[in-house]
């Protein structure tokens, strides 16, 4: 912790939170910059900052913001290093409990899991668009949105709660997705359809497929979710697709019989990709393939229509 005042920028960035939610705060529990030089931007002193620290990791935990507000407040002025010892404040009794779990991901992926602890939909979707404008959807999606949505579901796995945060994520992460890809619509037919098994209602990581093929200039068709498997065939006969993934999140969603009445299609796609965690690859007709992440789905779509494009100008 440094001695000299800060900007709001560099505070929301060493806490992990939108300067919107730093107002926020400001404006409604008075966890404002005290500093004040003529003419110049109130800034925040290292006194201030140490309270906001406060406020962003009891909110983290659950608290309320006016009650977390209300013990930073009250906190005692920070040792000569700057800080509070943590001890000190824990109103409801946990001790970090309240924090989704990221693994080793980085510093984005732990603000984002702090922004959804407080359901901040302004900061996470600030995250998340500041993500995919600097490293592209594959990189955004293996580094930043997988790891705080597995953070999520192991919480709720191990609570039963979280649902209110998996639901403001999921909503933010499908907006994100969505804009990156209306952001570069790719030219010429759609070769390539995405859709999700038949009762399979998981659709973020199909999503997340459509930005990053649309990034890679590779057009899709979108199905979505819980496609029984006679329309997802009647799709196919239809489209003449060149490659079909068909996303399975569990067991209970992957049943073989779908990839085999893909294979036995009349108009028959070159590729049948098996993606997501449902699938089982001893369990799968020969002829499928089985993408290990992202990236290879998008390089195995890009790769099929571009061998149906040579072939048909041949």
């Amino acid at each position: 912790m440094v001695d000299e005042a800060l900007s709001a920028g560099a505070v929301a960035r060493r806490l992990g939170v939108a300067v919107t939610t730093l107002r926020t705060w400001h404006q409604r529990y008075g966890l404002g910059p005290s500093e004040h030089v003529p003419g110049h931007h109130r800034r925040y002193t290292p006194t201030d900052l140490a309270r906001l620290e406060i406020m962003r990791r009891l909110t983290a935990e659950g608290v309320s913001p006016a009650e977390a507000a209300r013990w930073a407040r009250q906190a005692p002025d920070p040792t000569p290093n700057g800080t509070v010892a943590p001890t000190r404040i824990h109103p409801t009794g946990r001790d970090g409990g309240g924090t989704i779990p990221v693994g080793r991901a980085g510093p984005a992926a732990r603000g984002l899991a702090r922004a959804a602890m407080r359901l901040d939909a302004a900061a996470i979707s600030e995250t998340i668009g500041h993500a995919l404008a600097a490293s592209g959807v594959v990189a955004t999606w293996e580094g930043l949105l997988r790891p705080v949505l597995a953070g999520i579901g192991e919480r709720h796995a191990a609570t039963a709660g979280l649902i209110d945060v998996e639901h403001l994520v999921s909503r933010c992460v499908s907006e994100a997705l969505a804009a990156a890809s209306r952001a570069k619509v790719p030219t010429g037919p759609a070769r390539i359809l995405l859709s999700c098994a038949d009762e399979e209602q998981h659709t973020l990581p199909l999503e997340a497929l459509a930005a990053a093929l649309a990034e890679a200039g590779v057009s899709y068709r979108m199905l979505g979710a819980r496609v029984p498997v006679a329309a997802l065939v009647e799709a196919v006969n239809r489209t003449g697709p060149a490659a079909v993934v068909l996303w399975s999140h569990t067991r209970a969603t992957a049943d073989p019989v779908q990839l085999s009445a893909l294979l036995a299609a009349p108009r028959r796609p070159l590729l049948v990709l098996a993606a997501g965690p449902g699938w089982r690859a001893d369990t799968l007709p020969a002829g499928v393939v089985r993408p290990v992440d992202l990236a290879e789905a998008v390089s195995l779509s890009a790769a099929v229509r571009d061998s149906l494009d040579q072939s048909r100008r041949d």
